[in-house]
């Protein structure tokens, strides 16, 4: 709750010290939890165009966006928190000056901000967003700059995210699905991106010496998409042998197993079946 004695230099001197304890109380909180190093660090801008892929920005101009869209910066992640509250009181003097003239009702120029997807990353104006939320507002003024990429930000909270959205970025790099086929095929562990990359890679050898022909890499991960991963994995919920894993990952599970079993690659009520007993057995 912001402070209002009457005397607004002494409220912003206050508000300043606020969003410090606020800080502090915040990391200790995160370690008691054990939490990850990386949740109150907010997302590096330049780390998570590259995990994703920049295809393209476009100046949208002056909007009114949610403070809570605001996950990262451009150059500025050591002086605030993921919450934007100040990391040291480096920035006090600059902080307290523009709290003041937000206690005054003085005009305070809107800030520079890129978005990817709903997501917003501060160009221009750290310290008027910090003020923002210690003084309890809920939107901010931006001039927006949308950035494109080749991967959605969608499930990006902290810096360690940005692992699996770039190897998902190479994965479909090497394997151009599209549409539904491209939403569809989703792994936790960003290795198995590497792992699924080399196993539709030797699938589309196969197929190239079996049909006698050269197929890019799209008409080849359409043709695994619907000819191989959509059958297996509708035995799969069939068979019961979804769980708690992703359907692609229960796909890369049983198709390293089938090989390591039999090393063969057709797909038939015996293979399932032995396949399943084995996993019955680990």
């Amino acid at each position: 709750m912001t402070r209002d004695t009457g005397f607004p230099r002494a409220d912003a001197e206050h508000d300043f010290l606020r969003a410090r304890r606020e800080q502090t109380l915040s990391r200790l909180a995160a370690w008691l939890r054990r939490e990850p190093d990386d949740v109150n660090i907010m997302l590096p801008f330049d780390e998570v165009v590259a995990a994703l892929g920049n295809a393209g920005e476009q100046r949208l101009g002056l909007q009114v966006i949610r403070l809570d869209s605001i996950v990262g910066s451009v150059n500025r992640t050591k002086d605030f928190d993921r919450r934007f509250r100040p990391t040291s009181a480096r920035v006090r003097q600059r902080w307290e000056r523009l709290a003041l003239a937000n206690r005054r009702g003085e005009a305070v120029p809107p800030i520079e901000v890129y978005r990817i997807d709903d997501l917003h990353f501060v160009q221009d104006g750290h310290h008027r967003v910090s003020v923002a939320y210690a003084l309890g507002y809920e939107t901010i003024e931006a001039y927006v700059t949308q950035v494109r990429t080749r991967v959605s930000a969608h499930g990006i909270r902290h810096r360690g995210d940005l692992i699996v959205k770039d190897y998902r970025r190479l994965f479909l790099e090497r394997v151009p699905l599209t549409g539904q086929a491209r939403a569809a095929v989703i792994v936790t562990d960003p290795w198995n991106y590497a792992h699924l990359g080399e196993h539709v890679e030797a699938w589309g050898f196969r197929l190239m010496q079996d049909e006698g022909r050269f197929h890019d890499r799209t008409t080849i991960a359409a043709r695994w998409y619907t000819e191989e991963y959509l059958p297996v994995v509708g035995m799969l919920r069939q068979a019961g042998m979804i769980d708690e894993l992703t359907e692609t990952e229960a796909y890369l599970w049983v198709a390293g197993e089938r090989y390591r079993m039999i090393r063969a690659h057709r797909w038939d009520d015996e293979v399932i079946a032995a396949v399943r007993n084995r996993g019955r057995q680990q």
